[in-house]
C-alpha cells in the first residue's frame, strides 16, 4: 500500500494536458472612462461636456468649485492647478443626495451622466 499510492500520484501527474496558446488579432477601440475615473484629473471643460452647465461655478483664489446637480444627486468638483503650472483640473469630488443624505460619488457621476441623456 505504502508503495501503491505513490506510483498512483506518479501516473496521474503524468496525465496534464498542456494548452496550446491561441492567437487572437488586436482590436484598438476607445474605451470610455466610468465612474470617477472620468471626472478625477480632468479639466473643466471637459466636465462641462459631460455634465452640461454646472449650476455653481465659485472660485477662490486659484481654486474653483463646479457644482452640478440631478433630481439623484449634488455634485461639486474641486479644481486646483498643478503646482508645475497649467490648468486648473478636478483633485476631490464630493457627493451627497439632494437633500443632504451621502451618496457613492461613482453612482452620482452616473447619475448626472444618464440625467444629460
Amino acid at each position: 500500500m505504502r508503495i501503491l499510492l505513490p506510483m498512483t500520484l506518479l501516473c496521474l501527474a503524468g496525465c496534464t494536458a498542456t494548452a496550446r496558446p491561441v492567437s487572437m488579432p488586436l482590436v484598438s477601440a476607445p474605451i470610455r472612462a466610468t465612474g470617477l475615473q472620468a471626472v478625477l484629473g480632468q479639466p473643466a471643460e471637459t466636465l462641462i461636456a459631460e455634465f452640461g452647465k454646472p449650476a455653481l461655478d465659485s472660485r477662490e483664489a486659484s481654486a474653483r468649485r463646479l457644482q452640478f446637480r440631478s433630481g439623484i444627486c449634488v455634485l461639486d468638483a474641486y479644481l486646483y492647478p498643478p503646482e508645475t503650472g497649467g490648468a486648473a483640473k478636478v483633485t476631490y469630488l464630493d457627493a451627497r443626495q439632494p437633500d443632504g443624505r451621502d451618496i457613492d460619488r461613482a453612482s452620482c457621476v452616473a447619475a448626472l451622466r444618464a440625467a444629460k441623456k
